[in-house]
């Protein structure tokens, strides 16, 4: 992903101290241990990456554990914790996987093929995307100690691209931990977890025997080197706190900060270091197809046609250098660019979806919107899709909640009818929404749906699953699970002092020091 460097208050800060409750020095301070303060927007949910595609638990877990394959920086899939690309039959229905030799689990011992199929039993029971996966595998077996084969159903072309995801990742760990819930988190990766303090910190150390690849670095792929002893992840809900955290130099990085505070960060040049990420990633809208006012396809559609995208991303990102406002869920120039129903993109026609609604049975239900204040696009977007839905007769009721909070809420289709969310570009259609698979929360399954994905996963072509990936997107306009609304550019800053990080979708702090 091309990422651009780009040359409120102390009171907040000072807050924000107190509330981490860990004696974090400034970032231009000596510290007794290196260490890096990470200031991230909330509290993870859990510490389980396997069973949740929560994208901050990936951001941090990801340090921990490691997959069998990964994504160099141009989206290449290259191996990790495999020796090289699998052994795939003829038919596409059989891989066979080496591992590479000498890998330490943080328990001590060596990972071995028993480990990955374990793990990999796992994820497949407890993801959504790995339930995906499951639905197409036959059999998962190890051979010898550093062989693992899979046997497929049937041809399924995103295996190795869901394989390498970080998010709801196919996490490799110590079978001897495997449990649910985990309790233990036994990885091979370069940091080791220690400890965790909930609302003040998620504490890794650096793994001293971690056995790194050879190659250079590249995107996820490469040589992993921890330089850093300590990686201090910081919940900071507050936006702002965020920002004025960067500032001070309380931090060393900072997620996800508003758009319109780019012109603050600019200014202070000597105190911090703000990254654009053009095309970052796109914002959408979850509808809950299992209960409530949003489980008929009819309404779904109606509230569909009183949506505005564009007006909601104006509200989200304000400047128009940072989003753009189009239907097609991949960017024009990409294999699977399609404009396969946008016809029903941004229509913003509240007299034709209140005439939708009626026809469709609509009685007034409520229609609750789950957001979180923690990403404040998520918050100002539901705001203005509240009022759009309100224009065109609808009861829409805002819920605003902790991030946490909202992650526990969607599992459970009596709680909510629409919520908001967001996910990175990747360049395979399968990786994201996991609404695209199967048991995420939205709970989508259709006779079309499995049709057109059919086709799409089971076509090893390349050149021939742009085509057929048209189809899966008319089938997410005609049903709507779920709205893309766009893309949007996304906003971070590190301090100056913070060498060798390079932003990517899901940031990592392997390879990165600080100068002396």
């Amino acid at each position: 992903m091309h990422v651009v460097p780009i040359r409120r208050r102390a009171t907040l800060v000072a807050a924000a101290a107190g509330t981490i409750g860990l004696a974090l020095p400034g970032a231009g301070q000596a510290q007794s241990k290196s260490a890096l303060n990470l200031a991230m927007i909330g509290e993870p949910p859990t510490l389980d990456v396997q069973s949740t595609p929560a994208d901050l638990v990936c951001i941090i877990m990801q340090h921990v554990f490691e997959t069998l394959y990964t994504f160099d920086a141009k989206s290449n899939l290259v191996p990790m914790l495999a020796e090289g690309m699998p052994k795939v039959s003829a038919d596409g229905r059989q891989y066979g996987i080496t591992l590479r030799k000498g890998v330490k689990l943080h328990s001590g011992r060596e990972l071995d093929a028993e480990d990955v199929v374990a793990s990999l039993k796992r994820w497949m029971e407890v993801s959504p995307r790995g339930k995906s996966v499951n639905a197409q595998v036959e059999s998962l077996v190890a051979k010898g100690p550093l062989g693992v084969e899979i046997t497929l159903k049937n041809g399924y072309a995103p295996l190795l691209a869901q394989l390498a995801m970080p998010s709801g990742m196919a996490a490799i760990m110590a079978k001897e931990s495997i449990a649910q819930p985990l309790r233990e988190f036994i990885g091979t990766g370069p940091y080791r977890f220690k400890e965790r303090r909930p609302d003040q910190y998620v504490l890794l150390t650096r793994f001293a025997d971690y056995a790194a690849r050879k190659e250079a670095p590249s995107g996820y792929s490469g040589r992993r080197t921890a330089t850093m002893e300590e990686l201090r992840f910081v919940p900071v809900p507050n936006a702002n706190t965020r920002v004025e955290g960067a500032l001070a130099g309380q931090f060393h990085y900072a997620d996800l900060l508003p758009i319109e505070a780019l012109g603050r960060l600019e200014k202070a040049a000597d105190k911090v270091v703000p990254l654009l990420t053009p095309s970052f990633g796109f914002p959408y809208l979850v509808f809950n197809t299992k209960e409530g006012s949003m489980a008929r396809q009819a309404i779904r559609k109606a509230a569909q046609t009183a949506l505005g995208p564009g007006e909601m991303l104006a509200a989200g990102f304000g400047d128009t250098r940072s989003f753009i406002a189009e239907g097609n869920h991949f960017p024009k120039g990409t294999p699977f660019y399609s404009d396969a129903g946008t016809a029903n993109y941004n229509e913003r026609d509240a007299r034709k979806s209140r005439a939708q609604a009626e026809q469709a049975g609509y009685k007034g239900e409520p229609v609750r919107i789950l957001t979180s204040r923690q990403y404040d696009f998520h918050h100002n977007m539901a705001l203005i899709m509240a009022e759009q839905l309100k224009r065109a007769g609808f009861k829409a009721e805002l819920n605003v909640v902790e991030w946490a909070t909202l992650l526990q809420r969607r599992a459970d289709p009596k709680l909510w009818d629409i919520y908001i969310t967001h996910s990175g570009l990747f360049p395979e259609p399968m990786l994201s929404p996991p609404q695209l698979g199967d048991g995420a929360p939205g709970w989508w399954s259709s006779p079309a749906k499995q049709q057109a994905l059919a086709a799409l996963n089971q076509e090893p072509n390349p050149a021939r699953r742009g085509a057929l990936w048209a189809k899966v997107q008319q089938v997410v306009y005609d049903e709507v699970p779920y709205i893309h609304v766009g893309k949007f550019a996304s906003l971070s800053a590190r301090a100056p002092a913070l060498e060798g990080y390079t932003p990517h979708t899901y940031p990592f702090f392997w390879n990165t020091s600080l100068k002396n």
